[in-house]
């Protein structure tokens, strides 16, 4: 018998393919001109190698995986939330954590802007629906503290709006924890440099400039608006209940590897008991025959 050679031969091309999956996000930086590709590197000098990065990172999301099956077994409900800047990284982590995780389990929320029905609700209102069942980990990309960050600063929400969210966010954080809702939130934080960097790649890249909206583009130039309504959001909704937590987000590898490793630090997740999984025999029956298909049911086969 040839099976474990094949059974590992496979199990091979599976893990290649798995690497191929995190090479095709870490080509995003491919497109970009050559000069804009110097001037990163000569501002990222001690970057991770790929071999460092990619050990790390499978690490890292193996962990996830046990996190993930421990929070199915012991109906944990878990909510993370991601803010920071446009191109803060946000988005790169959220995928790396979620890349290997079973999206029934663990989800992603990125809500649209309100509604005109949703902008005449509870400001909470429609953030609730997506909160967490037990055994579930909700990630939002964005979340609550809009009203705090863009729509004050672009001038959606009044300043009366904006007091009344800082007087209820509070509150209302501390009944989810009451409620059995683990909330973590982290602030991805980026220089003024490094955001320019990234926007100029943006703007270079055609398979980026999607990204870029005419908020993103008035972010620069609201820097400084956008910094005092971060430093008045931490200090008064950094609670012990939820806590803010900084990640350092100027050199992206490093970034996903820290924030992945501190989530993980914050639970005391273990190995939980799985029964053993056994291939049954598929049943043959002499009589049955495929059917044969007409050929154009087929998808072309053009590679």
């Amino acid at each position: 018998m040839t099976f474990d050679k094949d059974a590992q031969d496979w199990l091979e091309a599976e893990l290649a393919d798995s690497l191929d999956e995190e090479f095709e996000l870490e080509l995003e930086d491919a497109l970009l001109s050559q000069e804009i590709k110097k001037i990163y590197q000569k501002a990222h000098p001690n970057a991770l190698t790929r071999h460092e990065y990619f050990y790390d990172l499978l690490r890292l999301q193996a962990e996830l995986i046990r996190l993930q099956d421990w929070v199915q077994h012991s109906g944990e409900k878990i909510v993370v939330l991601f803010e920071g800047r446009d191109s803060a990284g946000k988005g790169g982590v959220i995928k790396r954590i979620t890349q290997r995780l079973n999206p029934r389990i663990v989800r992603t929320v990125a809500l649209p802007a309100p509604s005109d029905r949703e902008k005449t609700q509870w400001y909470f209102q429609r953030y609730v629906p997506h909160l967490p069942a037990a055994g579930e980990i909700v990630l939002f990309d964005r979340s609550w503290y809009n009203r705090s960050g863009v729509e004050r600063v672009m001038g959606f929400a009044d300043e009366d709006q904006v007091e009344q969210f800082f007087q209820d966010v509070p509150d209302f954080e501390r009944m989810l924890v009451r409620s059995g809702i683990k909330v973590v939130k982290y602030w991805f934080s980026v220089s003024d440099e490094e955001q320019q960097m990234r926007f100029l790649m943006r703007i270079h890249d055609p398979m980026k400039q999607w990204k870029l909206s005419p908020m993103d583009l008035q972010s620069r130039v609201r820097w400084e608006q956008y910094t005092k309504a971060k430093e008045e959001a931490f200090a008064r909704t950094n609670i012990p209940e939820a806590p803010w937590y900084i990640v350092e987000g100027n050199d992206k590898k490093r970034a996903r590897l820290n924030c992945i490793d501190h989530l993980l630090s914050l639970f005391p997740y273990e190995d939980v008991p799985h029964e053993e999984i056994t291939l049954p025999e598929r049943v043959y029956n002499k009589d049955y025959e495929r059917a044969v298909l007409p050929p154009e049911l087929y998808v072309p086969s053009k590679y």
